[in-house]
């Protein structure tokens, strides 16, 4: 008989990087295991979400899977209603997907309510530790829910020293953002057909700035570093693909401001399944200016459309880049930094090699081994 395992976190119809990971890690283990996802009613209330909507609108799901919706993260109620369909289902391993302390009440709730009747058996899955933008009271939220784990799972290196330092009594197994190569629904569009869609010169340099707009996400730099990068190609285009959770004027502003408005392209919203791929197949380089991290989805997706990527060097996104093989990295918070890393990709003569070693990174993604991961801590 399979062993069972109930993942507790944001999944289909949910959007956005967290839900894609539980769709991976569900269609990775689920040969072998018996997996049940408890899903959410509702992530966060109306006020407190900056973007246009939580839910996903694409006509194309991306590997979709059965989930129990019944988490509503501020309504203790359906807490209680979590714990005794987890009890019900008794399964061998309970995996909480931890990315943000605003989660803190309702997982320490869950996880609390269910340690004495599942010891040893409370895992989570770490994506970060404190988020990105921490708030006074994210350690309080934190350490609540975290103190509940018996054992957890993280996806990159600094997490890992992170955990350790923080409960060092702890078992911490390690593994890594799949690499997301699902976005490939149409075949048949390559860079050309896909720049004749968005109206972008075929013939002219394009970096990509993707996902929602965030000031950790450092868009202000890469936008400042453009004068640089036009000093040496004053043809080379900028787009910016992503939905702003913060003031879009103070960018559209400095768009002004620097006189960079015929090298800029922004499509301001949420991206849907089925155009993620338009976007990097018609960019040349993909690039990831943040002020802090600990690894991306995005870098993740441009592997899968073999693109290479300049990361700063913050969190885990140094992890995953071969400097002058994959891509480049450079240091954070340094638009002229920013603007070298992009002329260095762009002055190869010779840029044939980078999708070979993107293919062969792609084949040594740890993720492949989650399986074997999952046996060890079941």
């Amino acid at each position: 008989m399979k062993k069972k395992i109930c993942l507790i976190g944001p999944a289909y119809p949910y959007r956005g990087g967290n839900a894609l990971f539980v769709a991976h890690l569900y269609s990775a283990l689920s040969d072998k295991y018996n997996v049940h996802v408890i899903n959410f009613t509702k992530l966060y209330p109306k006020f407190l979400f900056p973007g246009s909507r939580q839910e996903d609108i694409s006509q194309v799901g991306v590997k979709t899977h059965p989930s129990e919706r019944i988490i509503n993260s501020t309504n203790p109620l359906t807490w209680f209603k979590a714990v005794r369909k987890i009890k019900q289902l008794n399964p061998d391993l309970i995996a909480f997907i931890w990315y943000n302390p605003f989660f803190g009440m309702a997982f320490n709730f869950i996880a609390g309510r269910l340690k004495k009747s599942f010891p040893g058996k409370t895992l989570f899955i770490a994506e970060n530790i404190i988020s990105h933008e921490a708030r006074f009271v994210d350690s309080f939220l934190t350490n609540i829910a975290l103190r509940h784990a018996d054992k957890f799972l993280v996806l990159s290196e600094v997490v890992e020293k992170e955990i350790k330092e923080l409960y060092p009594d702890k078992k911490v197994f390690r593994s890594s953002l799949p690499i997301y190569d699902c976005y490939q629904f149409d075949s048949s569009i390559t860079k050309v057909t896909a720049r004749e869609k968005i109206n972008l010169s075929v013939d002219k340099n394009v970096i990509l700035f993707f996902g929602y707009i965030r000031a950790y996400k450092g868009l202000m730099n890469l936008i400042e570093a453009m004068p640089k990068v036009l000093k040496y190609d004053n043809d080379t285009v900028l787009l910016i693909v992503g939905e702003f959770y913060e003031e879009k004027d103070k960018y559209l502003n400095e768009i002004e401001k620097l006189e960079l408005g015929k090298n800029v392209k922004i499509i301001a919203e949420f991206v849907p399944n089925e155009d993620v791929g338009l976007y990097y197949t018609a960019s040349d380089l993909v690039v990831l200016p943040y002020k802090s991290a600990t690894q991306s989805g995005i870098l993740n997706i441009a592997y899968g459309f073999k693109r290479p990527v300049v990361v700063t060097n913050v969190g885990g996104l140094p992890e995953l880049v071969e400097e002058g093989k994959t891509g480049f990295i450079v240091e954070p918070n340094d638009p002229d930094a920013l603007a070298e890393g992009i002329i260095k990709y762009f002055s190869l003569i010779d840029k044939s090699s980078f999708e070979k070693n993107i293919d062969e990174f792609v084949q040594k993604n740890s993720f492949k081994s989650i399986e074997d991961v999952f046996e060890q801590i079941v």
